[in-house]
């Protein structure tokens, strides 16, 4: 039989004014799996500080104080959303048989947690969580977002089709992806290489329940970046492919005009030329950008600096290790 404890892991940044529904609601999940068999005793709530500004670190300490199934984590500084994840997940992997993600502004069901804590009972290693539908989102919201998908596995980046950081993982899942050693990380992406059984739990994404959304369009914009360039060299081959196909056009062009002046009809094409300056010229500029982009996560792996530093535990003393 499989071991059964979990933890569930929660990063916050400036969650000050969710976390303690946040902490009630699961704390309430927490005790109906314990009483209904399904997990241990030692199960916990683990809450991962990124570096907020407010008083998160304070809720989260009074919370552990008021109940010690919450546990906390108090990482140095901000590191983003997929270290601070990443730290809870590492500090799980020696505690527990499972740890299910998820976000502290409550749009993920809580009660999908159970769904996938069957799944993980019944033999995956990794669930996913999967939105049903979009219905509550707006329409810009919802095209872009399922765009984001489809452009992601389209450049060579396989994520999961509605799926963001909800997700169960096993503690041999956890094992394999701690053997993932890069510094750009983003887990959508990298989850999945990891192999080993998978399912699905579909549920329906709420509004959040306070505060503010941390991705706004920009960010969104810049993760699907950092997730294409982390994952894929496909955008390389891309720009490969255009050099081909743009000499291509040259030399048909070079034909052209030499036909041209042989036949004693050259044009004056100043219009034609400076649109081919300037196409020539932005195409020059974004391949010259997107080799940048390469090179700068080069540079940074190459460092080999810590993807994050623990300033403070509550709750994860060495007894709690599974």
């Amino acid at each position: 039989m499989r071991g059964n404890t979990l933890y569930i892991v929660v990063p916050c940044f400036n969650e000050e004014e969710v976390l303690p529904e946040t902490a009630r609601r699961l704390g309430d999940k927490l005790r109906a799996l314990m009483n209904a068999g399904k997990i241990s005793p030692q199960s916990r709530v683990l809450f991962v500080n990124d570096g907020s500004g407010d008083q998160t670190w304070a809720v989260i300490t009074r919370l552990h104080r008021d109940n010690p199934l919450l546990c906390g984590l108090d990482l140095s500084r901000n590191r983003g959303h997929q270290n601070a994840l990443l730290a809870g997940l590492m500090a799980a992997r020696g505690r527990a048989d499972m740890a299910i993600s998820m976000d502290a502004d409550l749009q993920d069901d809580v009660d999908a947690a159970g769904a996938m804590v069957d799944k993980y009972l019944a033999g995956a290693d990794i669930v996913y969580g999967v939105r049903s539908s979009r219905k509550t989102d707006t329409f810009f919201k919802r095209t872009t977002a399922e765009a984001f998908y489809r452009l992601m596995d389209r450049l060579g980046a396989e994520t999961v089709f509605n799926h963001a950081d909800y997700r169960l993982m096993s503690r041999r899942a956890l094992d394999g992806l701690a053997q993932f050693q890069e510094v750009n990380l983003f887990l959508r992406g990298i989850v999945p290489m990891i192999g080993y059984p998978t399912d699905t739990v579909e549920y329906e994404r709420g509004e959040r329940f306070a505060g503010q959304s941390k991705y706004p369009l920009k960010k969104m914009l810049s993760f699907a970046l950092e997730g294409v360039t982390s994952l894929s060299v496909r955008p390389l081959r891309m720009i490969t492919g255009l050099g081909f196909l743009v000499f291509l056009i040259s030399l048909i062009m070079i034909v052209y005009n030499v036909v041209r002046w042989a036949t004693g009809n050259t044009v004056a094409g100043w219009a034609s030329l400076a649109c081919s300056v300037w196409f020539i010229g932005g195409l020059i500029l974004l391949s010259l950008g997107v080799i940048g982009e390469y090179l700068g996560k080069l540079y940074l792996e190459s460092k080999d600096r810590p993807r994050f530093l623990i300033q403070e535990e509550l709750g994860l003393e060495e007894e709690n290790r599974g």
